[in-house]
């Protein structure tokens, strides 16, 4: 990944809709070699996938909450992320060191939903214990932090 690809990626975190002849422009080259370049990203796993950024409460799903989870010793941990990844309300799911072993961010309507939520998540088989934090606002998230210039990516560039 050369300083090009670099900047190509930034762009495109920042907005995923820049046109390849915009980011030709940005970077000095041609949009076909930029087209080229932003497919080999692709190909190679560095570029993911797209999506629009929606606003929550404009949508209806105006409570954010953060929800950990403390398993007890029996617990199978395939079969938890299973469970969770099911529970459509549920945004993002992290596995954690320490006693909490996953972090939840899950959005919904109202404070009935959210505590139908936390009772869904206390009774699948495995979990002990959960912790919900509930956020009063939201400064900023999913900010792209710039890329490592070291970071070689496996040869992708």
């Amino acid at each position: 990944m050369d300083e090009i690809d670099r900047t190509i990626v930034n762009l495109l975190r920042t907005d995923g809709r820049t046109s390849y002849a915009e980011l030709a422009r940005r970077v000095g080259l041609t949009a076909p070699s930029v087209q080229d370049r932003v497919v080999k990203l692709e190909r190679n796993g560095v570029i993911a996938g797209y999506k629009a950024v929606i606003d929550s409460e404009a949508i209806g799903l105006g409570i954010t909450a953060l929800i950990g989870i403390i398993p007890d010793n029996s617990a199978d941990h395939l079969d938890i992320c299973e469970r969770l990844r099911a529970i459509p309300q549920i945004e993002s799911c992290y596995f954690l060191a320490g006693v909490e072993c996953y972090q939840l961010k899950v959005r919904v309507p109202k404070m009935a939903d959210l505590e139908q939520l936390i009772h869904r998540v206390g009774a699948i088989p495995g979990v002990a214990q959960t912790r919900t934090t509930i956020t009063l606002s939201t400064k900023w998230e999913d900010r792209p932090q710039p890329i490592p210039e070291d970071g070689d990516l496996d040869g992708v560039g």
